[in-house]
């Protein structure tokens, strides 16, 4: 690893954030939506007369954003959870129905007639949805909102879960918050909640680069189709990929998809200085059980032999704060703290 550079690289960007958090912190009249109100998301044109009603989110991050921007009694229901909600946002939860823990049907969405589907992942409502494609949903009047940063500078044909053709960064989910917050007339709350996540992603790579890590690596463990299968790792131009980037960490998976299998035998090869693993409430895999996933770890003879599980250096973090939501700062949080307290 290049550290003098790389530590310029992380100054640099350090310093932007910086920059960008001050600005975001300053007082601004925030306007009130002129409708109609046209968006360009993801390919597509949309124009939204009014605020739309019965909302159906696909995604936690869609799910959550609304919530922040306190749109709950706008929605009409929710689905594809990784974690439980968010404490704050639980009496918004609660009122509103969850279609499917993973997936709805098109017909449970079309159901609840909604003004707006809005949904985390392209590949859920894409040219190959797994609910449906934007051109049914289209057809039938109904408008869907992909949130940008899976859609932007990422192909999500090419591989299980995409391929980033650029490192991902937060500006794609700052934007997803400030246009939701337009197509629902909350522009304050948008503009309040940008400018906290901005300040508290500096504040998280500034703790990180005071920490002055040296050669140290990591790899991402989302979960497993079965324990016995290759694991689903982060790449390289992915969130996790990023948080790595940002906080001074080489990733040992060189791939570019979002989540590659790769084989437990190259990663103990490459020997990374931390494992982090995804903790969630979703039971879709085995794998997805954090307990599971560190029995494993402990037990398998290619695993157990890893530094990182010898000498326990393991961070678990939410699932969903390793994807491209309003957590993934608690995650850049979570890591910065348990790098500092590995150092101690």
């Amino acid at each position: 690893m290049r550290y003098p550079q790389g530590r310029a690289r992380r100054g640099a960007f350090l310093s932007a954030l910086l920059g960008a958090g001050l600005l975001a912190a300053l007082p601004a009249a925030a306007q009130s939506t002129a409708y109609p109100l046209t968006v360009e998301n993801c390919g597509q044109t949309l124009t939204f007369p009014a605020a739309p009603r019965n909302v159906v989110t696909i995604g936690q991050a869609a799910t959550e954003t609304l919530y922040a921007l306190g749109v709950g009694e706008n929605m009409a229901g929710t689905s594809l959870w990784f974690n439980a909600v968010l404490p704050e946002f639980a009496a918004q939860n609660d009122r509103v129905p969850r279609l499917d823990n993973n997936a709805p049907s098109f017909e449970s969405v079309i159901n609840k007639r909604p003004g707006l589907v809005a949904t985390q992942f392209e590949w859920m409502i894409g040219a190959q949805g797994v609910v449906g494609t934007r051109p049914q949903f289209h057809e039938l009047g109904v408008p869907t909102y992909i949130m940008p940063s899976d859609c932007e500078g990422k192909n999500n044909l090419v591989g299980a879960d995409g391929t980033r053709t650029a490192p991902f960064t937060t500006a794609t989910i700052y934007k997803g918050i400030e246009q939701l917050a337009a197509v629902f007339d909350r522009q304050a709350a948008g503009a309040k909640l940008v400018a906290d996540l901005r300040a508290r992603e500096a504040a998280a790579v500034a703790r990180a680069e005071a920490l002055k890590l040296t050669d140290a690596s990591a790899a991402f463990w989302f979960s497993s189709a079965d324990l016995d299968l290759d694991p689903y790792m982060a790449g390289q131009k992915g969130i996790p990929g990023y948080m790595m980037r940002t906080l001074g960490l080489r990733n040992v998976v060189q791939s570019d998809e979002e989540w590659p299998t790769v084989g437990w035998e190259s990663i103990a090869r490459a020997n990374p200085s931390v494992l982090v693993i995804a903790r969630m409430d979703r039971r879709r895999f085995p794998a997805d059980d954090v307990e599971k996933k560190l029995a494993f770890l402990r037990a398998d003879p290619v695993t157990r032999e890893m530094t990182a599980v010898r000498e326990g250096r393991i961070v678990i973090i939410d699932a969903h704060a390793m994807q491209a939501t309003i957590r993934l700062v608690g995650g850049l949080e979570a890591l910065t703290e348990a790098m500092a307290k590995l150092r101690q």
